[in-house]
């Protein structure tokens, strides 16, 4: 993979493209579980590749660079999210009119509405920790910070959706 990484580096577009197709399902994961549309993460895995290959020279150390892709997602996902927010989804609130039918529908948007609540660093901690499966060590290198800060953002986030969905339960 590294010589991958060094050919593609030096200009070799088919190295890039093998190399962008070991990684797009993990970089279309990611990017859903933020952006919650099929279309949009689409999106942001063409961003994302876009991106990356206009940038690929600039990787300073060829082993890095799935992190590497992983950062350049979450950046194209929270910018295509705050992009959005100043426009009005219509489904959405078709949904939030109608009700749901299915309760494990109304479980998954409560979830969704959850992880809405959290601030984008204890988001993108919990996305990676518990629906991509990373460990406390890669979170903190793909996001720059320290071990001990990754947990407790991790931890505190926990609690933060632990008491919010209480809160939630009681009322309904």
């Amino acid at each position: 993979m590294i010589r991958l990484v060094i050919k593609a580096q030096k200009g070799n577009d088919q190295a890039f493209l093998e190399l962008f197709q070991l990684y797009q399902e993990d970089i279309y994961r990611i990017s859903y579980a933020y952006v919650k549309n099929q279309d949009d993460a689409l999106d942001v895995v063409q961003e994302v590749a876009y991106r990356s290959f206009k940038k690929i020279d600039t990787l300073k150390s060829p082993k890095y660079f799935k992190t590497w892709l992983i950062k350049i997602a979450i950046t194209c996902s929270i910018d295509l999210i705050n992009k959005n927010k100043k426009v009005i989804q219509l489904d959405s609130i078709d949904q939030e009119l109608m009700g749901s039918r299915d309760e494990d529908t109304s479980l998954s948007i409560t979830l969704k509405g959850l992880l809405d609540q959290l601030n984008e660093d204890e988001k993108s901690i919990v996305i990676l920790k518990s629906y991509q499966g990373y460990t406390f060590k890669e979170i903190a290198a793909l996001l720059n910070m320290p071990l001990g800060t990754a947990k407790t953002l991790f931890y505190r986030a926990l609690h933060k959706l632990r008491k919010d969905f209480k809160e939630a339960d009681m009322c309904e």
